[in-house]
């Protein structure tokens, strides 16, 4: 993993997998992610071309208010319904749209920022790479891909700060403050810019 220093000319696009975050921060942290300081971290002071949360929507359509609270901060969200199968079974799965996602805006970037520790996505940082591109990894060290790491050009652990990218979960103990991520999210956001879809 090289180190390379960043430039604010940088063109940076920020790729979410906010399933893995999740299912990360719940498992050893029992927080959520603060996407705020996220996103901050993840920019780095040089030009935000796109962010993009990929989300699951479930039957319920429980996740409508985190879903509004992305978007006020300026993250696009990509949704795809869960699917339940007859036996039972559910699916949701967003690597494929990523990876796509990355290939498709690498040519209009300088960076390319993965939220996510999943091993599946190597081969497309390893292509960004090829390409002169910097890969950048943010996601919690211990749910992290050691495959993953071979291919980023710097690697953040959200897991090294949780009072800056952790927001106490009901049930959790980072930091003070007995705010609910969705108010916490609602009380620093701001309208996002209209953007045209990717081509």
């Amino acid at each position: 993993m090289n180190s390379h220093a960043f430039h604010p000319s940088q063109r940076v696009g920020i790729f979410i997998d906010t399933q893995n975050l999740y299912h990360s921060a719940r498992s050893t942290f029992s927080a959520h992610v603060n996407y705020k300081a996220l996103v901050a971290s993840a920019v780095a002071g040089r030009k935000l071309m796109r962010a993009f949360a990929y989300v699951i929507r479930s039957e319920s359509q429980e996740e409508s208010k985190f879903f509004d609270a992305l978007v006020e901060l300026g993250i696009e969200t990509r949704v795809k319904d869960l699917q339940v199968f007859y036996s039972g079974e559910k699916k949701a799965d967003w690597d494929v749209g990523i990876a796509i996602d990355i290939v498709r805006m690498s040519e209009k970037l300088d960076a390319v920022v993965l939220v996510s520790g999943d091993g599946d996505f190597t081969e497309v940082l390893k292509y960004v790479r090829s390409r002169g591109i910097r890969a950048e990894v943010m996601a919690f060290k211990k749910t992290t891909s050691q495959t993953l790491l071979t291919e980023t050009d710097s690697f953040t652990d959200l897991g090294s700060d949780p009072a800056k990218f952790l927001i106490p979960s009901s049930r959790g103990a980072v930091g003070r403050g007995g705010k609910s991520p969705i108010r916490m999210i609602r009380s620093v956001g701001k309208k996002p810019h209209e953007r045209p879809p990717i081509k």
